[in-house]
């Protein structure tokens, strides 16, 4: 079956609410497992809790540039140098979903509270923040609201899958 030639060329495009959904997810869940990831060997002197908000901020920039980009070249058709400015900043959920684990690392780094377990507040803030981004996304999709809490407990569960796996594997 052949694609008519106007739909293929029209690329994919994603919708706010679904860039928000998707990318807060994805960084709600990627700041979860490199807090655990970093935090493994029980470095937690200031100087690593500033180390630690580095690395996480890199590894979501540079995962917002490989999904954008994944994305880019896998659209198919024609191209103008706009569409990759606009690929790119579609990623900017996952940027801001990690920013506030970043900031409890940086602040523990910076000496605003104790470096020592400080991964557990960022987990908590983590499963919240997957929670409302589930309770969100289903009433913007006119979900009952106890359809919508499911959603959410949902998403949340990601998170607690990562608390879970952290204990396990220390």
């Amino acid at each position: 079956m052949a694609i008519p030639t106007a739909a293929a060329a029209a690329p994919h495009r994603r919708g706010t609410r679904e860039s928000v959904l998707f990318g807060g997810v994805y960084g709600a869940v990627l700041a979860s497992a490199m807090v655990a990831a970093l935090t493994e060997y029980g470095h937690t002197s200031q100087d690593s809790r500033r180390y630690d908000a580095a690395w996480l901020l890199v590894t979501a920039l540079a995962s917002a540039l490989a999904h954008g980009y994944a994305h880019f070249v896998a659209e198919r058709g024609p191209r103008r140098r706009s569409d990759v400015l606009r690929v790119l900043t579609d990623e900017w959920p996952l940027v801001a979903a990690v920013l506030p684990s970043v900031v409890i690392l940086a602040g523990a780094g910076w000496g605003w509270w104790p470096a020592d377990r400080v991964e557990y507040p960022a987990f908590t803030l983590n499963i919240a923040l997957l929670f409302a981004l589930g309770l969100v996304t289903a009433r913007w999709s006119r979900r009952p609201w106890p359809v919508a809490v499911l959603i959410g407990a949902g998403d949340a569960l990601l998170g607690v899958v990562v608390v879970v796996a952290n204990a396990i594997i220390k």
